[in-house]
C-alpha cells in the first residue's frame, strides 16, 4: 500500500490477496488458471481474426466455409466458444495446414 496525499494505493497484488488468497491458496489458484485460460483463449482468437483479415475474409465468409453463423465467428475471435475441434475447422479453412501444440514436457502433439 502507497499513501498519496490522503488517498491510499493497493497494487494488484495486494487487491487479489486480500480478496483471494495468496498465490498457493486453492481460490487463488483457480482465479489464476481461469486468467491464463481466457489469455490463450484471447490469443486464438486474435491469431484467426490476423488470418481471415490477411485474407480479405469478412466473418460471415469465413463462417459460411465452416458451418456457422458469423456471430460463433465473432465470438471465436473475441476468445469465446472455442474447441479444439472447431479451431481445426476454421484454421484448416484459412489454409493452415498444420498445426502443434506444445504440452511442455510431455511433448508435442499433431492437431491436423
Amino acid at each position: 500500500m502507497e499513501q498519496v496525499g490522503k488517498f491510499k494505493l493497493y497494487s494488484m497484488e495486494e487487491v487479489l490477496d486480500k480478496a483471494l488468497g495468496p498465490i498457493g491458496t486453492k481460490d487463488r489458484d483457480e482465479h489464476e488458471r481461469r486468467v491464463a485460460e481466457a489469455v490463450h483463449a484471447y490469443r486464438i482468437g486474435e491469431a484467426i481474426k490476423k488470418a481471415r483479415l490477411q485474407q480479405n475474409l469478412t466473418q460471415e465468409q469465413l463462417g459460411e466455409r465452416i458451418g456457422v453463423q458469423r456471430a460463433q465467428i465473432s465470438r471465436i475471435e473475441k476468445g469465446y466458444s472455442i474447441s479444439i475441434p472447431t479451431m481445426s475447422r476454421v484454421f484448416q479453412a484459412l489454409g493452415v495446414t498444420t498445426a502443434t501444440l506444445d504440452l511442455g514436457a510431455v511433448g508435442k502433439v499433431a492437431l491436423w
